[in-house]
Protein backbone atom coordinates (compact mmCIF):
# COMPACT_ATOMS: atom_id res chain seq x y z
CA UNK A 1 0.00 0.00 0.00
CA UNK A 2 1.02 3.63 -0.43
CA UNK A 3 1.85 4.52 3.19
CA UNK A 4 2.72 8.13 2.36
CA UNK A 5 -0.68 8.77 0.81
CA UNK A 6 -2.52 6.80 3.47
CA UNK A 7 -0.93 8.70 6.37
CA UNK A 8 -1.44 12.01 4.60
CA UNK A 9 -5.18 11.35 4.42
CA UNK A 10 -5.21 9.90 7.94
CA UNK A 11 -3.66 13.08 9.35
CA UNK A 12 -6.17 15.17 7.44
CA UNK A 13 -8.79 13.30 9.42
CA UNK A 14 -6.87 13.90 12.66
CA UNK A 15 -7.23 17.62 11.98
CA UNK A 16 -10.96 17.21 11.47
CA UNK A 17 -11.30 15.24 14.72
CA UNK A 18 -9.32 17.79 16.74
CA UNK A 19 -6.17 15.83 17.60
CA UNK A 20 -4.17 17.90 20.10
CA UNK A 21 -1.19 18.06 17.72
CA UNK A 22 -3.33 19.69 15.04
CA UNK A 23 -4.62 22.62 17.09
CA UNK A 24 -3.06 25.98 16.18
CA UNK A 25 -1.46 28.21 18.78
CA UNK A 26 -3.58 31.03 20.17
CA UNK A 27 -3.24 34.72 19.21
CA UNK A 28 -2.07 35.36 22.77
CA UNK A 29 0.88 32.98 22.40
CA UNK A 30 1.83 34.65 19.13
CA UNK A 31 1.66 38.10 20.76
CA UNK A 32 3.91 36.90 23.58
CA UNK A 33 6.37 35.44 21.07
CA UNK A 34 6.56 38.77 19.25
CA UNK A 35 7.37 40.33 22.62
CA UNK A 36 10.16 37.80 23.22
CA UNK A 37 8.33 35.38 25.52
CA UNK A 38 8.04 32.01 23.83
CA UNK A 39 8.73 28.29 23.87
CA UNK A 40 8.04 25.34 21.58
CA UNK A 41 7.68 21.58 22.02
CA UNK A 42 9.44 18.74 20.24
CA UNK A 43 7.93 16.18 22.62
CA UNK A 44 4.59 16.15 24.48
CA UNK A 45 5.33 18.21 27.59
CA UNK A 46 8.86 19.57 28.12
CA UNK A 47 9.79 22.78 26.24
CA UNK A 48 12.98 22.90 24.21
CA UNK A 49 15.83 24.46 26.26
CA UNK A 50 16.52 28.08 25.36
CA UNK A 51 20.20 27.37 24.75
CA UNK A 52 19.35 24.96 21.95
CA UNK A 53 18.43 27.90 19.73
CA UNK A 54 20.75 30.28 17.92
CA UNK A 55 19.63 33.86 17.43
CA UNK A 56 16.46 33.40 15.36
CA UNK A 57 16.05 36.83 13.76
CA UNK A 58 16.34 36.27 10.00
CA UNK A 59 17.34 32.61 10.42
CA UNK A 60 16.18 30.18 7.75
CA UNK A 61 14.14 27.58 9.65
CA UNK A 62 12.60 24.38 8.30
CA UNK A 63 9.81 22.93 10.44
CA UNK A 64 10.11 19.34 9.23
CA UNK A 65 6.95 17.21 9.38
CA UNK A 66 5.74 19.94 11.70
CA UNK A 67 2.38 21.15 10.40
CA UNK A 68 -0.49 21.96 12.71
CA UNK A 69 0.07 25.65 13.37
CA UNK A 70 2.21 25.16 16.47
CA UNK A 71 6.01 25.43 16.11
CA UNK A 72 6.11 27.34 12.82
CA UNK A 73 4.00 30.36 13.85
CA UNK A 74 5.90 30.84 17.11
CA UNK A 75 9.26 30.81 15.36
CA UNK A 76 7.97 33.17 12.68
CA UNK A 77 6.69 35.53 15.37
CA UNK A 78 10.19 35.61 16.87
CA UNK A 79 11.58 36.71 13.52
CA UNK A 80 12.73 33.52 11.77
CA UNK A 81 12.16 32.92 8.06
CA UNK A 82 9.99 29.83 8.42
CA UNK A 83 9.15 27.05 5.99
CA UNK A 84 6.72 24.41 7.25
CA UNK A 85 6.98 21.06 5.47
CA UNK A 86 4.34 18.39 6.07
CA UNK A 87 2.65 15.43 4.39
CA UNK A 88 -0.86 16.54 5.40
CA UNK A 89 -2.67 19.26 3.46
CA UNK A 90 -4.94 20.08 6.37
CA UNK A 91 -2.03 20.26 8.81
CA UNK A 92 -0.41 22.86 6.56
CA UNK A 93 -3.70 24.73 6.38
CA UNK A 94 -3.45 25.23 10.14
CA UNK A 95 -0.17 27.09 9.66
CA UNK A 96 -1.66 29.14 6.83
CA UNK A 97 -4.60 30.00 9.08
CA UNK A 98 -2.35 31.30 11.87
CA UNK A 99 -0.14 33.18 9.41
CA UNK A 100 -3.16 35.02 7.99
CA UNK A 101 -4.74 35.58 11.40
CA UNK A 102 -1.61 37.00 13.01
CA UNK A 103 0.10 38.50 9.96
CA UNK A 104 3.06 36.14 9.93
CA UNK A 105 5.30 35.28 7.00
CA UNK A 106 5.25 31.48 6.72
CA UNK A 107 5.94 29.38 3.64
CA UNK A 108 4.23 25.97 3.48
CA UNK A 109 5.36 23.03 1.35
CA UNK A 110 3.67 19.66 1.14
CA UNK A 111 5.77 16.52 0.95
CA UNK A 112 7.17 13.41 2.64
CA UNK A 113 9.89 13.92 5.29
CA UNK A 114 12.12 11.25 3.73
CA UNK A 115 12.39 13.21 0.48
CA UNK A 116 13.36 16.89 0.57
CA UNK A 117 14.30 17.08 -3.12
CA UNK A 118 12.26 20.27 -3.45
CA UNK A 119 14.99 22.02 -1.42
CA UNK A 120 18.55 22.61 -2.60
CA UNK A 121 21.62 21.83 -0.51
CA UNK A 122 22.32 24.15 2.46
CA UNK A 123 18.89 25.81 2.25
CA UNK A 124 18.33 26.14 6.02
CA UNK A 125 20.17 27.14 9.19
CA UNK A 126 17.91 25.31 11.65
CA UNK A 127 15.60 22.31 11.30
CA UNK A 128 12.85 21.73 13.87
CA UNK A 129 11.58 18.14 13.73
CA UNK A 130 9.03 17.32 16.47
CA UNK A 131 7.78 13.77 17.10
CA UNK A 132 6.61 12.59 13.69
CA UNK A 133 9.06 10.09 12.22
CA UNK A 134 7.02 7.33 13.82
CA UNK A 135 4.82 7.69 10.72
CA UNK A 136 7.51 6.65 8.21
CA UNK A 137 8.82 3.12 7.72
CA UNK A 138 12.48 4.11 7.41
CA UNK A 139 13.90 7.00 9.44
CA UNK A 140 17.44 6.97 8.01
CA UNK A 141 16.54 9.01 4.88
CA UNK A 142 15.08 11.68 7.18
CA UNK A 143 18.48 12.26 8.80
CA UNK A 144 20.36 12.15 5.49
CA UNK A 145 18.04 14.66 3.86
CA UNK A 146 18.12 16.92 6.91
CA UNK A 147 21.91 16.94 6.78
CA UNK A 148 21.90 17.78 3.08
CA UNK A 149 19.55 20.76 3.28
CA UNK A 150 21.23 22.24 6.37
CA UNK A 151 23.82 24.95 6.03
CA UNK A 152 27.33 24.02 7.26
CA UNK A 153 27.30 24.49 11.05
CA UNK A 154 23.49 24.27 10.97
CA UNK A 155 21.46 22.63 13.73
CA UNK A 156 18.80 19.91 13.76
CA UNK A 157 16.58 19.56 16.84
CA UNK A 158 14.36 16.48 16.89
CA UNK A 159 11.83 14.70 19.07
CA UNK A 160 10.94 11.02 18.83
CA UNK A 161 9.32 8.30 20.89
CA UNK A 162 10.99 5.61 22.94
CA UNK A 163 10.56 2.36 20.96
CA UNK A 164 9.40 0.80 24.22
CA UNK A 165 5.99 2.30 23.41
CA UNK A 166 5.59 -0.13 20.54
CA UNK A 167 6.33 -3.46 22.23
CA UNK A 168 3.06 -3.78 24.16
CA UNK A 169 -0.31 -5.10 23.05
CA UNK A 170 -2.24 -1.86 22.56
CA UNK A 171 -5.66 -3.19 23.55
CA UNK A 172 -4.23 -4.58 26.81
CA UNK A 173 -2.25 -1.38 27.38
CA UNK A 174 -5.47 0.62 27.28
CA UNK A 175 -6.65 -1.53 30.20
CA UNK A 176 -3.47 -0.82 32.17
CA UNK A 177 -1.92 -4.20 31.38
CA UNK A 178 1.64 -4.31 30.05
CA UNK A 179 1.70 -7.36 27.80
CA UNK A 180 4.86 -7.56 25.71
CA UNK A 181 3.78 -8.69 22.23
CA UNK A 182 6.00 -7.05 19.62
CA UNK A 183 9.67 -6.55 18.79
CA UNK A 184 11.56 -3.52 17.52
CA UNK A 185 11.71 -2.43 14.77
CA UNK A 186 7.92 -2.37 14.81
CA UNK A 187 5.39 -1.83 12.03
CA UNK A 188 1.61 -1.64 12.32
CA UNK A 189 1.42 -3.28 8.91
CA UNK A 190 3.72 -6.21 9.63
CA UNK A 191 3.44 -6.62 13.40
CA UNK A 192 -0.25 -6.30 14.22
CA UNK A 193 -2.58 -9.30 14.06
CA UNK A 194 -4.68 -9.14 10.90
CA UNK A 195 -7.90 -8.39 12.75
CA UNK A 196 -6.37 -5.43 14.64
CA UNK A 197 -4.78 -4.05 11.49
CA UNK A 198 -8.12 -4.37 9.69
CA UNK A 199 -9.80 -2.31 12.43
CA UNK A 200 -7.11 0.35 12.21
CA UNK A 201 -7.34 0.63 8.45
CA UNK A 202 -11.14 0.75 8.53
CA UNK A 203 -10.93 3.56 11.11
CA UNK A 204 -8.42 5.30 8.81
CA UNK A 205 -6.05 5.87 11.72
CA UNK A 206 -2.40 6.78 10.98
CA UNK A 207 -0.01 3.87 10.57
CA UNK A 208 2.92 3.86 12.99
CA UNK A 209 6.43 2.44 13.04
CA UNK A 210 8.72 1.87 16.01
CA UNK A 211 12.35 2.57 15.11
CA UNK A 212 15.41 1.31 16.94
CA UNK A 213 17.33 3.82 19.04
CA UNK A 214 20.30 2.96 16.85
CA UNK A 215 18.42 4.28 13.82
CA UNK A 216 17.14 7.30 15.72
CA UNK A 217 20.44 8.36 17.31
CA UNK A 218 23.28 6.60 15.49
CA UNK A 219 21.38 7.34 12.29
CA UNK A 220 21.96 11.04 12.90
CA UNK A 221 25.64 10.46 13.66
CA UNK A 222 26.09 8.35 10.52
CA UNK A 223 24.47 11.11 8.47
CA UNK A 224 27.24 13.45 9.66
CA UNK A 225 25.79 15.08 12.75
CA UNK A 226 27.35 15.49 16.18
CA UNK A 227 24.83 15.04 19.01
CA UNK A 228 25.34 17.98 21.37
CA UNK A 229 22.13 17.94 23.40
CA UNK A 230 19.66 15.42 24.78
CA UNK A 231 16.67 15.25 27.12
CA UNK A 232 13.82 12.88 27.97
CA UNK A 233 10.11 13.58 28.35
CA UNK A 234 6.79 11.82 28.89
CA UNK A 235 3.12 12.55 28.27
CA UNK A 236 2.78 14.67 31.42
CA UNK A 237 1.34 11.75 33.35
CA UNK A 238 -1.42 11.08 30.83
CA UNK A 239 -0.06 7.69 29.77
CA UNK A 240 0.08 4.54 31.90
CA UNK A 241 3.82 4.12 31.28
CA UNK A 242 4.65 7.63 32.49
CA UNK A 243 4.86 6.41 36.09
CA UNK A 244 7.62 3.99 35.12
CA UNK A 245 9.75 5.53 32.38
CA UNK A 246 10.11 8.51 30.09
CA UNK A 247 8.64 7.57 26.74
CA UNK A 248 9.94 10.40 24.55
CA UNK A 249 13.32 11.98 23.93
CA UNK A 250 14.84 14.88 22.03
CA UNK A 251 18.24 15.51 20.50
CA UNK A 252 20.18 18.54 19.38
CA UNK A 253 22.47 17.67 16.46
CA UNK A 254 24.97 19.92 14.73
CA UNK A 255 26.09 19.55 11.15
CA UNK A 256 29.81 18.98 10.92
CA UNK A 257 31.42 20.55 7.88
CA UNK A 258 34.36 18.44 6.74
CA UNK A 259 37.04 19.99 4.56
CA UNK A 260 37.51 17.18 2.06
CA UNK A 261 40.71 18.68 0.72
CA UNK A 262 42.16 18.66 4.23
CA UNK A 263 41.11 15.03 4.75
CA UNK A 264 42.80 13.98 1.52
CA UNK A 265 46.04 15.76 2.38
Amino acid sequence: MDITRYNSEAWDREVESGNVWTKPVSPELVRKAKAGQWEILLTPAKPVPDDWFPKLEGLRVLCLASGGGQQGPILAAVGARVTVFDNSKKQLEQDIYVAERDQLDIRTVRGEMTNLAVFSDSSFDLIVHPVSNTFVADVLPVWKEAYRVLNPKGTLISGFDNPLLHIFDYEEYEKGILKVSYSIPYSDIESLPKDQLKKQLEAREPLEFGHTLEDQIKGQIDAGFIISGFYEDNSAGKEFLDRYINTFMATKAEKVYVDKCRDLA
